[in-house]
């Protein structure tokens, strides 16, 4: 069932025309695999089509959705009321510059892709991004980083498309609000792609970083159907919301489909075949718990879509 008036979902499906979609489920395209549907659909190709996209907004006052890679996102099982939109197909380059050490990627390009390429490149800086996966369009929402770095230490330059204004802008990297997890950039700003300021250096020495990152990993954070750490570090590189949330005592608590993990208790795994409302119950939960046995309000990383906000 729609969750936007049909009428204003008719006249946005009526200036997108056949790049329309309808009622596409979301799940598939996040890494937690659960979740409702999308009201409607793009998969963008060209540039024209974000103006078609803009078009349908404005036409029908409906909310954008960049769904990106779906690495930090979580759709209500109610769905999303708007236009979803991905940039799968058109923003995946990637374009070193060598002489100079700059990189120009796509914002649907990987963020272990790009890491590696750059490594084989001698081009260093980036191999923290090995064991994050998302893509370069979410990591310049959130600032993405790991192991001592983030986005913020190598970006230059983003180029956007105002959905908006429905035109291309270059944002400089101290124009985005970049700050710890996140940034000021809003639903309407769709990042095509972004430049990184690198550094040459040894290829083999890069790899063998890569290596220990991916193994830590590994080492230290489960698989399966999750979107990496769940809440932000109260105090970045002092307090983890791992540590507070292994404190009270929820490590391996349940809540219908969702579960803290064991493995890293700043983690919540979904089931397959779960329900995306089970997930923001249980983030819910710790949180509370969190905040009446510690005193921290945790943050969430993820982007929430679709839910409620909680009666608290």
């Amino acid at each position: 069932m729609p969750v936007a008036a049909p009428d204003a979902i008719a006249l946005a499906a009526t200036e997108l025309g056949e790049l329309a979609r309808f009622d596409e489920p979301l799940g598939p395209f996040t890494t937690y695999k659960v979740g409702g549907r999308a009201d409607l659909f793009v998969n963008v190709v060209k540039p024209a089509d974000l103006h078609r996209v803009a078009a349908a907004c404005r036409s029908s006052g409906l909310p954008v959705l960049i769904v990106g890679r779906g690495s930090n996102l979580l759709v209500a099982d109610r769905g999303f009321g708007g236009i979803a939109v991905s940039l799968a197909e058109m923003a995946n380059g990637i374009e070193i510059n060598r002489d100079h050490s700059i990189v120009r990627a796509g914002s649907a390009v990987l963020l272990p892709v790009l890491s590696r390429r750059l490594a084989s490149a001698g081009l260093t800086g980036f191999e923290w991004a090995v064991g994050v996966p998302g893509s370069i369009g979410g990591a310049v929402r959130m600032n993405a980083g790991g192991h001592g770095s983030d986005l913020s230490e190598s970006l230059i330059d983003v180029s956007v498309f105002d959905l908006a204004a429905s035109a291309d802008r270059t944002l400089r990297a101290d124009q985005l609000g970049l700050r710890f997890r996140g940034s000021d950039l809003r639903a309407t700003t769709v990042v095509i792609s972004a430049r990184l300021q690198l550094a040459p250096g040894d290829p083999e020495a890069a790899h063998r970083e890569l290596v220990k990152i991916v193994a830590w990993r590994r080492a230290n954070q489960p698989g399966g159907q999750n979107a990496g750490s769940v809440f932000v570090n109260p105090i970045p590189h002092e307090l983890s919301a791992g540590q507070l949330i292994d404190e009270v005592g929820l490590r391996g608590v349940r809540y219908g489909s969702a579960t803290v993990s064991d493995k890293h208790a700043n983690f919540i795994q979904a089931d397959q075949g779960g329900s995306a409302d089970d997930v923001r119950a249980l983030m819910e939960l710790v949180r509370e718990q969190v905040a009446t046995a510690t005193g921290h309000v945790l943050r969430s990383e993820i982007r929430l879509i679709g839910f409620e906000e909680p009666s608290s």
